[in-house]
């Protein structure tokens, strides 16, 4: 009886690179095709790769398995300065682009309306100068979905950089929240030309309208609160012995605002008080303000503050716990930035795929499992 082969899985993903443009000389680009390096980083940093080294150890591993599903290879897989040289010179943006159909597709059918924006420093970057990369992202917040990303040499930047990450989005229908740094004029003008809702946290940057804000909610609560136009909403929370309520107020169409015409369509303001109690401590109160476009309910006002700061939790976090990003020391050009765009990428496909486990068990399961690494891929194919 003779024996009988599986005949190789060929997929169809280097088309998502077609159009990056490669940064070699034309003399050079054929020793290692440009498609074959960025999906073997892509393939090993879902199983788990974190260094330059580790990416190339992996395409040394899975030669056969890259060839089976389509790469060339034409001299072997690439070292890991090869990888490195390539990453430094790729155009950030272009590499982007090279994910916009697969993320267009995801937001196309989950339908999303909420976007937070806010930055994340790479400390593993700092150089002689004390400087590290700054990267301010978009993100999906319902479905933790990284949108974009934008680089600048530190955070006081961070104002800079809003405008162009915005500018690469599309935002009819979308609720934007960004951070008190991110509460600025022409920012919050540039949200509703391009379609949508600002919700802008306000503290003493822009002092004037802090003021005004603390004003108007205390006259208010000092009259009727029943005569203006407002809203309520009221959530609690029990955790680990600690209670917390959060009492939203919204008011709509305030008056009293000196700079309110500074503001494009400003239609609502927000007070959040959140008491917290916990057993051997004494009760804090904070209060935090907010200004939006938006005429929405204070339920989804409310759910725009507070799932805000999924983006540190489900993004950030993982990025640094998880994927080591604050311990990695790449540095040259763009490579940094690169590298941080396909962990994002990277996050984003593992938590679009419904199999059970944590992200670091799916890792470890595309590391160990030629199928299961696969799979992954056609989720960034279909």
């Amino acid at each position: 009886m003779s024996a009988t082969t599986t005949a190789p899985v060929r997929l169809d993903i280097l088309h998502h690179f077609a159009d990056v443009p490669d940064p070699r000389h034309p003399a050079f680009r054929d020793h290692h095709l440009l498609g074959d390096i960025l999906v073997i980083a892509l393939c090993a940093v879902l199983s788990g790769s974190r260094s330059w080294e580790t990416i190339a150890d992996f395409g040394r591993t899975k030669q056969e398995w890259l060839r089976s599903i389509g790469l060339t290879l034409p001299n072997g897989p690439p070292s890991h300065d090869t990888f490195n040289r390539i990453f430094a010179a790729l155009d950030p943006l272009a590499f982007q682009h090279g994910f916009t159909g697969w993320i267009n597709g995801v937001c196309n059918t989950l339908g999303f309306v909420h976007i937070p924006v806010d930055g994340k420093t790479a400390r593993g970057t700092r150089g002689p100068d004390g400087t590290c990369l700054h990267l301010v992202s978009a993100w999906a917040a319902e479905y933790r979905l990284t949108l974009a990303q934008v680089a600048v040499p530190d955070k006081s930047n961070e104002i800079t950089a809003i405008p162009e990450l915005l500018r690469m989005l599309d935002l009819h229908g979308a609720l934007v929240s960004i951070d008190a740094m991110g509460c600025q004029k022409g920012i919050a003008a540039q949200i509703r030309d391009q379609g949508g809702d600002y919700l802008l946290a306000v503290k003493d940057n822009q002092p004037t309208l802090h003021a005004d804000l603390q004003a108007s909610f205390e006259q208010a609560f000092a009259q009727n609160l029943d005569q203006f136009k407002h809203d309520l909403w009221v959530s609690e929370e029990i955790n680990h012995g600690r209670y917390e309520e959060r009492v939203y107020t919204v008011l709509y169409d305030p008056n009293g605002l000196t700079t309110k015409d500074e503001w494009k369509d400003l239609k609502s303001i927000v007070q959040v008080v959140r008491t917290r109690r916990q057993p051997g401590k004494e009760q804090s109160v904070e209060v935090a303000y907010y200004i939006s476009s938006s005429t929405a309910s204070a339920a989804v006002l409310a759910d725009g503050v507070r799932t805000h700061w999924s983006i540190e939790n489900a993004q950030h976090w993982c990025l640094d716990v998880l994927f080591g990003e604050d311990r990695c020391r790449t540095r040259h050009r763009h490579a940094a930035e690169n590298l941080a765009w396909l962990r994002k990428m990277v996050l984003s496909l593992l938590r679009q795929d419904d199999s059970k486990g944590s992200v670091p068990t799916k890792q470890q399961r595309a590391a160990l499992d030629d199928h299961y690494r696969l799979h992954l891929l056609h989720l960034l194919c279909d």
